[in-house]
């Protein structure tokens, strides 16, 4: 083409012609997250303990409190693929319950905890002035104590028990979620078109709730998936010290506990309970790493 010919003019767009849609940044994000293998290993380590959790009452050989006091202690069989534990009860019945009761703690704990920390910080980090300070300092207090002795305390105060264990660890988590949206917020809400929608007169609760809010889920997405791992460790530990599950709720950090003083002639009732924790903490450790990088590229 010559150089001093001018240049055709672009083709307008006929009124109802099609336009390819708009890719979206979840559906963008699921194909990076593909590409990582580890990724995938870790969702499929999840995916298995949540079937196994949901399918506990079809998959499970006996009833896990069943107890047979004749039977204790026993190897690894055809009856009891797993063996029996000090009460004569099957430890693979235990085990499959006990991926209910961790994974209930571990979703319903970060869910609590990620509403109420992202309600505070989004009233920290918007409002800012004494709500800010007032929420801050709360953080501040809360995190100045290791997570554990915090989690111990609340429970000491409420009693032991699975309700009070799964309360204990949402409180402890809440300030994790509080100061990750309070950060978000007070970057997003200098952007250009949150200040025009301030500009048109946009109400403050739309604005927060429709604007503000959803253009910060990205990072709490990612902290959740790999608080969900912390909260099954938070509730073992308690299960552990006896303030979670009580007897005979078959929680893993609570079969920890039953089985430690037969540690050197029945290792397998220790190995069982203690495998399906670190196995199902590394699956939420896995993907939650590998949808952090899928949500934002920059950071890998």
């Amino acid at each position: 083409m010559n150089a001093n010919q001018p240049a055709a003019a672009a083709t307008p767009v006929e009124p109802g012609a099609w336009t390819p849609p708009r890719r979206s940044i979840w559906l963008e994000a699921w194909k990076r997250l593909r590409k990582q293998r580890a990724a995938m290993v870790g969702g499929g380590i999840v995916v298995l303990f949540i079937v196994i959790g949901l399918l506990a009452p079809l998959l499970a050989p006996y009833d896990p409190t069943d107890q047979d006091l004749a039977h204790h202690l026993q190897w690894i069989s055809a009856q009891h693929w797993l063996g029996t534990d000090e009460a004569g009860r099957d430890e693979l019945s235990r085990l499959l319950f006990g991926a209910r009761i961790s994974l209930t703690i571990g979703f319903f704990s970060v869910i609590a905890s990620l509403v109420v920390g992202a309600l505070l910080g989004l009233v920290a980090g918007f409002f800012g002035g004494w709500a800010d300070v007032l929420i801050s300092r709360v953080f501040d207090v809360m995190l100045a104590f290791p997570s554990i002795l915090l989690a111990i305390a609340i429970v000491a105060i409420l009693g032991p028990g699975l309700f009070n264990a799964l309360l204990a660890v949402a409180i402890i988590n809440v300030p994790t979620y509080g100061r990750l949206i309070r950060s978000r917020v007070l970057s997003v809400k200098q952007e250009e078109y949150i200040l025009a929608c301030r500009a048109l007169g946009m109400s403050t609760s739309r604005l927060l709730f429709r604007h503000v809010l959803p253009n910060s889920w990205a990072p709490l997405i990612v902290q959740a998936t790999l608080g969900i791992g912390t909260a099954i460790l938070d509730a073992a530990a308690l299960g552990f010290l006896g303030l979670g599950a009580q007897p005979p709720s078959p929680e893993w950090g609570k079969m920890l506990s039953d089985a430690k003083d037969y540690i050197t002639n029945a290792p397998w009732i220790v190995a069982a309970p203690g495998i399906a924790i670190a196995l199902s903490v590394l699956g939420f450790n896995l993907f939650g790493d590998g949808l952090r990088d899928a949500l934002d590229p920059k950071m890998k």
